[in-house]
Protein backbone atom coordinates (compact mmCIF):
# COMPACT_ATOMS: atom_id res chain seq x y z
CA UNK A 1 0.00 0.00 0.00
CA UNK A 2 2.94 2.04 0.87
CA UNK A 3 4.02 1.94 -2.82
CA UNK A 4 0.53 2.92 -4.11
CA UNK A 5 0.53 6.48 -2.11
CA UNK A 6 3.99 7.12 -4.07
CA UNK A 7 2.79 5.96 -7.47
CA UNK A 8 -0.30 8.01 -6.95
CA UNK A 9 1.43 11.27 -6.00
CA UNK A 10 3.82 11.34 -8.55
CA UNK A 11 1.12 11.52 -11.25
CA UNK A 12 -0.76 14.52 -9.58
CA UNK A 13 2.35 16.44 -9.37
CA UNK A 14 2.91 15.26 -13.39
CA UNK A 15 -0.28 16.50 -14.04
CA UNK A 16 -0.50 19.95 -12.49
CA UNK A 17 3.03 20.61 -14.34
CA UNK A 18 1.48 19.57 -17.40
CA UNK A 19 -1.33 22.01 -16.81
CA UNK A 20 1.29 25.16 -15.86
CA UNK A 21 2.92 24.26 -18.93
CA UNK A 22 -0.24 24.24 -21.15
CA UNK A 23 -1.09 27.64 -19.50
CA UNK A 24 2.64 29.25 -20.15
CA UNK A 25 2.19 27.74 -23.91
CA UNK A 26 -1.56 29.91 -23.86
CA UNK A 27 -0.38 33.11 -23.34
CA UNK A 28 -1.57 35.20 -26.28
CA UNK A 29 0.47 36.49 -28.66
CA UNK A 30 1.00 40.35 -28.80
CA UNK A 31 -1.23 42.18 -31.25
CA UNK A 32 -0.71 44.68 -34.15
CA UNK A 33 2.49 44.42 -35.93
CA UNK A 34 5.64 44.27 -34.12
CA UNK A 35 7.87 47.43 -34.90
CA UNK A 36 11.45 47.69 -35.50
CA UNK A 37 13.85 49.48 -33.36
CA UNK A 38 13.93 53.23 -33.45
CA UNK A 39 16.80 54.66 -35.53
CA UNK A 40 20.04 55.64 -33.22
CA UNK A 41 20.06 59.56 -32.27
CA UNK A 42 22.29 61.85 -33.33
CA UNK A 43 22.59 64.04 -30.29
CA UNK A 44 24.78 66.88 -32.38
CA UNK A 45 21.70 67.60 -34.57
CA UNK A 46 19.50 67.13 -31.66
CA UNK A 47 21.38 69.93 -29.84
CA UNK A 48 21.74 72.36 -32.69
CA UNK A 49 17.79 71.89 -32.93
CA UNK A 50 17.22 72.73 -29.25
CA UNK A 51 19.49 75.80 -29.31
CA UNK A 52 18.40 77.25 -32.53
CA UNK A 53 14.62 76.81 -31.16
CA UNK A 54 16.01 78.77 -27.91
CA UNK A 55 17.41 81.64 -30.01
CA UNK A 56 13.53 81.49 -32.11
CA UNK A 57 12.12 81.72 -28.53
CA UNK A 58 14.51 84.51 -27.68
CA UNK A 59 13.95 86.36 -30.56
CA UNK A 60 10.21 85.68 -30.28
CA UNK A 61 10.05 86.89 -26.48
CA UNK A 62 11.96 89.98 -27.38
CA UNK A 63 9.62 91.09 -30.08
CA UNK A 64 6.82 90.42 -28.03
CA UNK A 65 8.44 92.36 -24.87
CA UNK A 66 9.02 94.74 -26.99
CA UNK A 67 5.40 95.12 -28.77
CA UNK A 68 3.87 94.75 -24.97
CA UNK A 69 6.12 97.66 -23.39
CA UNK A 70 4.62 100.24 -26.90
CA UNK A 71 1.43 99.05 -25.73
CA UNK A 72 1.80 99.86 -22.06
CA UNK A 73 3.19 103.41 -23.17
CA UNK A 74 -0.19 104.10 -25.28
CA UNK A 75 -2.55 103.00 -22.01
CA UNK A 76 -0.58 104.90 -20.14
CA UNK A 77 -1.00 107.59 -22.22
CA UNK A 78 -4.68 107.38 -22.07
CA UNK A 79 -5.08 106.43 -19.28
CA UNK A 80 -3.31 109.78 -18.07
CA UNK A 81 -5.28 112.04 -20.73
CA UNK A 82 -8.00 110.79 -19.26
CA UNK A 83 -7.32 111.54 -15.98
CA UNK A 84 -5.72 114.89 -16.56
CA UNK A 85 -8.74 116.16 -18.47
CA UNK A 86 -10.77 115.31 -15.66
CA UNK A 87 -8.62 117.29 -13.32
CA UNK A 88 -8.74 119.85 -15.51
CA UNK A 89 -12.68 120.26 -16.15
CA UNK A 90 -12.87 120.28 -12.63
CA UNK A 91 -10.40 122.65 -11.91
CA UNK A 92 -11.56 125.01 -14.89
CA UNK A 93 -14.75 124.61 -13.56
CA UNK A 94 -13.76 125.91 -10.27
CA UNK A 95 -12.04 129.16 -11.48
CA UNK A 96 -14.99 130.15 -13.72
CA UNK A 97 -17.25 129.67 -10.27
CA UNK A 98 -14.20 131.52 -8.59
CA UNK A 99 -11.99 134.21 -10.38
CA UNK A 100 -14.56 134.45 -13.29
CA UNK A 101 -18.02 135.00 -11.79
CA UNK A 102 -19.33 131.79 -13.47
CA UNK A 103 -18.30 132.50 -16.76
CA UNK A 104 -19.91 136.02 -16.11
CA UNK A 105 -16.36 137.46 -17.57
CA UNK A 106 -14.73 136.62 -20.34
CA UNK A 107 -11.82 134.46 -20.02
CA UNK A 108 -8.84 135.70 -22.97
CA UNK A 109 -7.08 132.47 -24.87
CA UNK A 110 -4.06 133.69 -23.37
CA UNK A 111 -4.98 133.88 -20.21
CA UNK A 112 -6.51 130.33 -20.18
CA UNK A 113 -3.28 129.30 -21.37
CA UNK A 114 -1.08 130.70 -18.64
CA UNK A 115 -3.27 129.88 -16.02
CA UNK A 116 -3.04 126.28 -17.28
CA UNK A 117 0.71 125.97 -18.08
CA UNK A 118 1.01 127.45 -14.11
CA UNK A 119 -1.20 124.12 -12.98
CA UNK A 120 -0.35 121.33 -14.99
CA UNK A 121 3.16 121.92 -16.44
CA UNK A 122 5.80 121.85 -13.65
CA UNK A 123 8.66 124.58 -14.32
CA UNK A 124 11.64 122.28 -15.16
CA UNK A 125 9.14 120.86 -17.90
CA UNK A 126 8.78 124.52 -18.95
CA UNK A 127 11.89 125.81 -19.09
CA UNK A 128 12.99 122.78 -21.29
CA UNK A 129 10.74 123.99 -23.77
CA UNK A 130 11.63 126.72 -23.85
Amino acid sequence: MASRGRRGSAPAREGEQRHEEQAEQQVPAPQGPVLPPPPPVDYGVLMQGLVQAMQTQAHTQAALQAQLEAQLELFSVVLMKIVLQERADVWWASLLRTRFEDGAIDVAWDEFVRLFWAKFVPQHIEDRME
